[in-house]
């Protein structure tokens, strides 16, 4: 049974404490580009309970944030709006709409009858006197832009997550995740395989890692970099969220697409080397910094999704990227404990 048939009505039982739901039903990346806004609902909303409509499969990466108290399971398929959350009792002191900018995330919210409904403004949805969508914007910034009209300061710098504390399955490794959503962000399997080849060539522990269902690919990737087959992590199910963390915290470095591993990496302060197409890394690349190296060939388009993002096929943009020149970005980065790396600080006792 899944998580989302198991769920239990949320009442408030002994916890008188106000509730703050947030719905942002997406994958992995896009909970940690939500991070900042978070942080600032946590700071500017203190004493509230922080409750996250999201899939169940990102608990554990919720509960590692340290910023939502509990996870609301609730999903739809590919980006959509989910049909109806499992909230019951009283609604929600606060409410805010991390999913869409459209009617049906903000009708999806209202019918539980929060006290406040934090939302963009919508010519469906007249009541909602929130700021203005704009289609050019990095997706940190959007949703602090709407945070900060409503009256809490939100910064899209504040990027980081908890290091883990688990012990890394292969400390100092470079990470090669060669899968993403959908084939538009996938870089070809030959060209991931010939920067492992080359990268453990050189010397390189390399492990290659992979979402559920992504098992095949990674196998491929590892078997023609001539890398033994333990190299794989995941596979038939995601690697767990708690062992992913651990290992691409102390990685050398992550060279991977426009994905959820790719945020994780920003998150954690550990240097990637990230693939851009069909869309421009200004809506969702790694904040600027020698940590983080970009590859993005627009070509004469240099519009924010000159692609389709969930296309069947490699966009041209991607498949402008060599191999070379991501090994050579590779081996550009600095190492992950200088200070030029521009590791972010987390202060202690953060949350």
């Amino acid at each position: 049974m899944s998580a989302e048939k198991r769920t239990q009505p949320l009442t408030r039982g002994g916890d008188a404490r106000p509730r703050v739901l947030v719905l942002r039903a997406l994958g992995l990346g896009d909970l940690l580009t939500a991070v900042p806004a978070l942080r600032a609902l946590r700071r500017g909303l203190p004493g509230h309970e922080v409750v996250l409509a999201a899939p169940g499969r990102l608990a554990a990466a919720a509960a590692a944030t340290g910023l939502v108290d509990r996870l609301l399971p609730t999903s739809a398929p590919g980006r959509a709006v989910p049909a109806e959350l499992a909230w019951d009792g009283p609604g929600p002191d606060v409410a805010v709409d991390l999913h869409g900018n459209g009617p049906p995330s903000h009708l999806l919210l209202q019918r539980l009858r929060p006290g406040r409904l934090f939302a963009y403004a919508h010519p469906g949805t007249p009541g909602i006197a929130g700021p203005s969508w704009r289609a050019d914007e990095h997706e940190r910034d959007r949703w602090c832009r709407l945070l900060d009209w409503y009256g809490i300061p939100a910064d899209p710098g504040e990027v980081w997550i908890p290091q883990p504390t688990a012990a890394s399955p292969a400390p100092g490794a470079v990470v090669v995740h060669p899968g993403a959503d959908a084939a538009a962000r996938r870089w070809p399997r030959e060209r991931f395989a010939a920067v492992a080849q080359a990268l453990h060539g050189s010397g390189h522990e390399v492990v290659v890692t992979a979402g559920a269902g992504e098992g095949p690919l990674a196998r491929h990737v590892a078997a023609e970099a001539g890398l033994p087959p333990d190299a794989v992590l995941g596979g038939a199910d995601d690697v767990p969220f708690g062992r992913l963390a651990a290992l691409v915290a102390r990685a050398r470095c992550v060279v991977v697409g426009d994905t959820g591993l790719a945020h994780l990496a920003t998150a954690l302060g550990t240097p990637s080397v990230v693939l851009f197409g069909p869309v421009a890394p200004r809506l969702w690349g790694p904040p600027a910094g020698a940590r983080h190296r970009v590859l993005w060939h627009p070509g004469g388009d240099d519009s924010p999704r000159p692609g389709d993002a969930h296309g069947p096929l490699p966009d041209e943009r991607l498949l402008r990227i060599t191999v070379d020149e991501v090994v050579d970005a590779v081996r550009g980065l600095p190492d992950p404990d200088r200070p030029e790396a521009d590791r972010p600080l987390v202060p202690e006792g953060s949350r």
